[in-house]
């Protein structure tokens, strides 16, 4: 009941709050949080608002997975990478403006690289440790140099978003800026309103693309968890969002099936993850000894999960390796032959394992202890709201809990697990990796130590020199045998540490509603991906397709 007067609410508030003045308004859900806070610095990763990124700092490129990696050309028009992958080279589109209408230059795209490395703590992706120089050729023009040959680079460099330098130059403290007003480069820069419970954001008056938009303002309702999403959405309230949806057919579309429409596609990988720095000396024992992760993995009833948490959504993963059936094409077969086991449900076998590595009750409190005899007390943290993680915890708790483990579940909020999982500060948790074109970029995202305490992806904290020598080897090398052979043997060196426990590849979810606009992806039209989560830039490009229904 609680939860339907709160979804009611949100909805009413969402209803009220169409500008006056825009004639095309979007209403999406991106986030699910209790409270907006006013933030929309673009290199944070914990505060800032979830239409950051992409609608108010558009990217260089964005490249589309769903066509084999193909670039779309966004600030950038063309870029060229040198022969011998030392240095790649952008050019800018002609007349580009900031929304204040300060020219957009390659001055900017050269401070923000200088920024970064000026302020570490922003590099969320650690693109300066890659990069000798960054040097403006011409006004348009900047020449990355690189410190490897790299042939992947471009992805990389196109994630970090760039910022004016005549508003950022002057910002003594960046990471912790607000950017309450912010200056951008995308579609929609303009804060028109701005609550706890809704903000707008509307078009930038001198977006490059404006013949393109067809959208006026961007409006975000405050919704705190699945079920309220689910309310909006079933209200026919919301227009477009990204949200775990139960019985999907019965609960959304059966309310208006000629408008409300879904597509899910296999997509990120969904896993338990330990820090194997976490505080906890006892738990920490336990978390870097592959033994006992590999047990832990054998505990883990993946198709019980998908079926009941996930409502049969999602693809099960028990790929020690972590690729599954996204990457199949890349799949290493020695890895099911020698590791294989540990990838799968045995409750025997697991249980065997954490017996003859001595993780046995050694104080007869019911609970097994580390073979030194010092506790074990594992807490899975996942964020509230979240309800499809939540039972998927609640499933696999049943099974730990019958191998003697002491395990429990916490849900704080989304901001506060995002940082508790970048510090390496919580027990156990369930995470989210984006999916992309080529299994380096994963592996990459997940095990680079440069990352660590700066991204919730490096949460384990694990690190091995082979696999980033291995890595950097493979974006070293043309050739496509060699580089098979790097990535079976990083398949191998990941399976058999397993630092990661697979559980599933979650499909995009995407939710969208007819009757107000037209132009979106589908199953028939798989242009790209059109999932509104921040860590999806072609959501730009489902945005700039959108055209209103004629009233």
């Amino acid at each position: 009941m609680k939860t339907t007067l709160i979804a009611a609410v949100s909805v009413a508030t969402l209803a009220m709050a169409v500008p006056a003045s825009a004639q095309n308004v979007l209403t999406l859900s991106s986030e699910q949080t209790t409270t907006f806070v006013r933030n929309f610095n673009p290199f944070g990763q914990t505060s800032a608002r979830y239409t950051t990124l992409d609608f108010m700092y558009e990217p260089l490129v964005v490249f589309n997975r769903l066509k084999g990696n193909e670039p779309n050309f966004r600030l950038a028009e063309s870029y060229e990478l040198a022969d011998d992958l030392k240095s790649i080279t952008f050019v800018l589109r002609d007349g580009l403006k900031w929304s204040d209408g300060e020219a957009l230059t390659a001055d900017d795209v050269v401070f923000t690289y200088d920024y970064i490395k000026k302020f570490p703590a922003l590099d969320f992706i650690s693109v300066s440790a890659q990069l000798a120089s960054v040097e403006k050729v011409d006004d348009r023009t900047v020449k990355f140099n690189l410190n490897e040959p790299n042939s992947l680079i471009a992805n990389t460099i196109v994630g970090m978003p760039i910022v004016p330098e005549h508003i950022w130059a002057d910002i003594a403290d960046p990471v912790t800026f607000a950017n309450e007003n912010p200056v951008g480069s995308g579609p929609m820069t303009e804060i028109t309103r701005f609550t706890p419970q809704v903000y707008e954001q509307c078009r930038n008056p001198n977006y490059w693309d404006a013949e393109n938009l067809a959208v006026d303002c961007l409006r975000m309702p405050q919704l705190a968890d699945n079920p309220q999403v689910l309310a909006a959405l079933a209200d026919g309230t919301l227009d477009w969002a990204t949200s775990f949806i139960p019985d999907i057919d019965n609960t959304f579309v059966a309310k208006d099936p000629e408008h409300h429409k879904y597509w899910f596609t296999p997509s990120s990988l969904v896993s338990f993850q330990v820090s194997q720095i976490t505080p906890d000396e006892n738990n920490r024992k336990a978390f870097t000894d592959v033994n006992f992760r590999r047990a832990l993995s054998m505990l883990i009833d993946r198709q019980t999960i998908v079926d009941i948490a996930g409502y049969g959504y999602p693809l099960v993963n028990e790929d020690p390796a972590s690729l599954g059936e996204l990457y199949k094409a890349f799949a290493n077969p020695a890895v099911e032959t020698e590791f294989g086991q540990y990838g799968k449900f045995d409750l025997e076998a697991a249980v065997a394992l954490l017996d003859e590595s001595g993780y046995v009750d050694a104080d007869s409190d019911g609970f097994r202890d580390n073979p030194d005899g010092t506790p074990i007390a594992i807490d899975i943290m996942v964020p509230n709201g979240w309800t499809d993680w939540i039972d998927a915890v609640q499933i696999s708790i049943e099974s730990l809990t019958e191998a003697g483990l002491n395990v429990k579940m916490s849900t704080p909020e989304a901001a506060v697990w995002t940082q508790n999982l970048i510090d390496g500060t919580y027990s156990m948790t369930l995470n989210a990796l984006a999916s992309a074109a080529n299994p380096y970029f994963p592996y990459i995202r997940s095990f680079n130590p440069g990352d660590f305490g700066k991204s919730r992806f490096t949460a384990p904290h694990w690190e091995n020199a082979e696999v980033m020598t291995l890595l950097d080897q493979y974006t070293q090398s043309k050739d496509p045998a060699e580089q098979k052979s790097l990535m079976d043997q990083l398949q191998l060196i990941v399976a058999e540490a397993m630092p990661i426990i697979p559980v599933y590849n979650s499909p995009s979810f995407y939710e969208y509603n007819t009757s107000r606009f037209t132009g979106w992806a589908d199953a028939e039209n798989p242009k790209y991906s059109p999932v509104v989560s921040n860590a999806n830039p072609a959501r730009l490009l489902q945005l700039l397709d959108l055209d209103p229904v004629a009233q």
